[in-house]
């Protein structure tokens, strides 16, 4: 929902910072890469009880994310740094809860899972909507250019990170905040479905 107001804000410094990236010869993958070790380092942290350990690593991983956008736009775009890139968002946004399942599972397990699960629904509508507009030839970029079309909805990666940083500053409060953000990640896949059915029906 924020992301396309964040995007005119924060495009213009992580492009400047992309091409210099780029001008040293770092390439996008390597900096995907980079970020999603971040990301797992993250959930690693968080498993092993120090979450603010983790929301720093987040912060970095969610920098590197950002910026390998910008590498790729400084040199040549490539298929293959876009299916990597959303690969590794999705393997990140999983990773996460299931660093405070592990740290604490009796508390953290079945609204943990929950929320994973409704990561799934909701994934499963975004690409799904991804694969039927680029069949269709749509684009966009109100959320920054993309290798695939990227609907918006209730949650988006701000939403997200929002959430994330959440359970890092208040790990007790993981459950019931893991409740509402799979309540509204599956909003934001019924969201999402209607538009489908609105958009793409002949």
């Amino acid at each position: 929902m924020l992301d396309r107001f964040l995007r005119p804000v924060i495009d213009p410094p992580l492009n400047a910072a992309g091409a210099r990236l780029a001008a040293a010869g770092i390439g996008a993958n390597a900096v995907t890469l980079t970020g999603l070790l971040l990301g797992l380092a993250a959930a690693l942290a968080i498993a092993f009880g120090m979450p603010l350990a983790g929301l720093s690593l987040i912060a970095a991983s969610r920098l590197a994310d950002g910026l390998d956008g910008a590498v790729a736009r400084a040199t040549r775009p490539s298929d293959l740094g876009g299916f990597l890139d959303i690969v590794a968002d999705f393997v990140f946004y999983a990773a996460v809860p299931l660093g405070f399942v592990l740290t604490d599972p009796a508390s953290n397990a079945v609204p943990g899972a929950s929320l994973i699960a409704a990561f799934y629904v909701n994934a499963a509508t975004f690409l799904g909507f991804a694969i039927l507009a680029a069949k269709r030839g749509l684009s966009t970029v109100a959320r920054g250019r993309k290798a695939w079309y990227h609907s918006g909805g209730l949650l988006e990666g701000t939403e997200t990170i929002a959430f994330f940083a959440g359970f890092c500053l208040w790990p007790a409060a993981f459950a019931p905040i893991a409740w509402v953000f799979a309540l509204l990640c599956l909003v934001t896949a019924a969201g999402r479905v209607a538009m489908a059915h609105d958009l793409f029906r002949d």
